[in-house]
């Protein structure tokens, strides 16, 4: 078996509109909401062999965030420049490349790249949506990256953070 899990950046701050993009980091709401799903992801259980990251300022805090919440190494995340609004078929390429040792890996990133590279994944077909610091974990039955294809993915679990939020307010 190999997973994937998904998680999309948590939320950003557009303070500064003449900051670039890549350079935009959370906001309030996105500090507090990564460690949240962080401990969410620890209560499941998950720990993955590796993290990928894109290298943009508001995703990195997010892996740091969340490695820091499960117990993954934070000096270990790596950090992969194409991840960085890339397109469905470049993680679908990144993920057939990666070393068999790791049965689980956890990609941090952003829509519309992650909504459509779940979708071309899922069975079921396409995603609506990844919410900020959206988590989506698919399996494949298979025993090496390569044989990861689309449409063969089984939907394990999806979580976000306003999930958690609703609930309290009750």
């Amino acid at each position: 078996m190999k997973t994937i899990i998904l998680v999309r950046h948590a939320k950003s701050s557009w303070k500064n509109p003449r900051l670039d993009d890549f350079e935009r980091p959370l906001n309030k709401r996105g500090r507090r909401d990564a460690p949240l799903m962080g401990e969410k992801l620890k209560e499941r259980q998950i720990l993955p062999d590796l993290i990928l990251s894109s290298p943009a300022k508001r995703a990195r805090k997010t892996a740091d965030l969340i490695a820091k919440a499960i117990g993954y190494p934070r000096k270990n995340i790596q950090f992969v420049d194409k991840m960085y609004h890339c397109g469905a078929s470049v993680l679908l390429d990144l993920v057939k490349k990666l070393d068999d040792k790791n049965t689980s890996v956890m990609l941090f990133g952003h829509n519309p790249d992650f909504m459509d590279f779940a979708g071309m994944l899922l069975k079921p077909g396409p995603v609506q949506n990844i919410p900020t610091t959206g988590v989506t974990c698919i399996r494949f039955p298979v025993s090496n990256w390569k044989k990861v294809q689309k449409g063969k993915g089984e939907s394990v679990f999806f979580d976000y953070p306003k999930r958690y939020q609703d609930e309290s307010a009750r």
